[in-house]
């Protein structure tokens, strides 16, 4: 099976072409192509397939081979695999599990996706949960280069109040203007260099009950991105972007 492998700001997925519909893998060979040790390694892996009246389908798959929801990276790495494979130029419209979205490419290469609206932003002391196509607990803390991720978020992640499903963990602080953004993933089970799904919940968390156009640059471990929005309602974030690089890194064929 020939694979790509790709990343946007250090998250990173296997990317393969389904268009035939051929590739059919349980959920154990997914977690087996992620592996890290075992496999080709990666946070995620990604299904481009055909999809009427869209340029593509996107099916995501968290690193523990089940298939989850909406990843922002991941719909932007897709952008750049799409016009790889000449599928696009430097637009697309394609169909993910929370519904279509549109991403452009830009001249200098960063990708813009296009996120949907987010509604019940639930306000909590200390903390912020929404859902941007996946499900984020945004909480804030005084320094984040320090702060125990992995154990923090995995105490969050398995709270009961959030199972079956799990929550991801974002941790949040306003650094020099710029946010700094750390996420612990549900599926990864681990500390991710980014999140796209993350540092959005993360950019409109920041605004609270405030209301206007909004633009923000968050850093992440894997690199810089920026998240705009507008918000007519404390509750709800629409017109939602998400810009940041999506890079190639590798091709090869493995066995399946």
């Amino acid at each position: 099976m020939t694979f790509y492998k790709y990343h946007g700001a250090g998250n990173d997925f296997i990317l393969l072409d389904n268009r035939n519909g051929s590739i059919k893998l349980s959920t154990e060979q997914v977690a087996h192509l992620c592996d890290r040790h075992l496999g080709i390694g990666a946070d995620g892996l990604m299904l481009l397939e055909h999809a009427d009246g869209y340029d593509f389908r996107m099916v995501y798959y968290n690193a523990d081979g089940k298939e989850s929801t909406m990843c922002g990276n991941g719909g932007r790495c897709m952008a750049a695999f799409a016009k790889s494979l000449g599928i696009i130029e430097n637009t697309s419209s394609f169909i993910a599990i929370d519904g279509p979205h549109e991403a452009a490419i830009a001249q200098n290469g960063l990708i813009t996706l296009h996120m949907n609206d987010v509604h019940d932003i639930h306000i909590n002391d200390g903390y912020t949960i929404l859902n941007t196509g996946s499900p984020h607990y945004v909480i804030w803390v005084k320094d984040v280069k320090n702060t125990d991720v992995y154990n923090e978020g995995k105490k969050i992640r398995n709270k009961p109040e959030y199972q079956p499903d799990g929550i991801n963990v974002n941790f949040v602080q306003l650094i020099g203007g710029k946010l700094s953004v750390r996420t612990y993933e549900r599926g990864v089970e681990d500390e991710t260099l980014s999140c796209g799904t993350g540092v959005t919940a993360a950019a409109i968390a920041v605004t609270a009950k405030f209301m206007g156009e909004f633009s923000t640059d968050v850093e992440t471990p894997g690199g810089n991105l920026e998240v705009s929005f507008i918000k007519n309602d404390p509750d709800m974030a629409s017109n939602i972007t998400l810009t940041g690089p999506a890079a190639f890194v590798f091709k090869g064929e493995i066995m399946v």
